[in-house]
């Protein structure tokens, strides 16, 4: 008990739910339904190579510079790790994110707790933020992404 009292303690610099990641078929389907049903803005769209996806973010209030984001993500090709998601799952929720202070920190402090994460070093993710994942399984079955904001 006293042991994972401590490590309770430690932080490994969680700031903020960063976006909840979706994965979609069309991108430009589901931007246009999130804009029209839930009155969402699109404030970014691109294409990530690495990661094999299309991706748009939408804020939940625009007025709001650092709130909710929901992180859409279409598949570039069958075979990329969205376009698998799809194929097993259908679409849907498939991440859940959290800003951190310090990627490699937090990823280091993770993995002295025994936590697998999907990458040895951090990789690109949206607008040029560095990013890295938790195996599902090392938290409780939902795929957590660790994001580092760019600048």
């Amino acid at each position: 008990m006293t042991d994972t009292l401590a490590m309770a303690g430690t932080s490994i610099g969680l700031r903020r739910i960063d976006h909840v990641g979706i994965a979609v078929p069309d991108l430009d389907e589901a931007i246009d339904r999130y804009q029209r049903v839930f009155g969402m803005q699109c404030v970014h769209v691109e294409e990530n190579v690495e990661q094999g996806v299309r991706e748009a973010m939408l804020a939940v209030d625009p007025l709001d510079a650092e709130g909710s984001r929901i992180q859409l993500l279409a598949p570039l090709s069958p075979d990329s790790v969205i376009g698998r998601f799809i194929g097993t799952s259908g679409p849907g929720l498939q991440q859940l994110a959290y800003t951190v202070t310090d990627l490699d920190a937090a990823c280091a402090e993770l993995r002295v707790r025994g936590v697998r994460l999907l990458y040895d070093t951090p990789q690109r993710g949206t607008a040029g933020s560095r990013i890295n994942f938790v195996f599902p399984r090392d938290a409780g079955g939902v795929l957590v992404e660790l994001v580092e904001v760019a600048g």
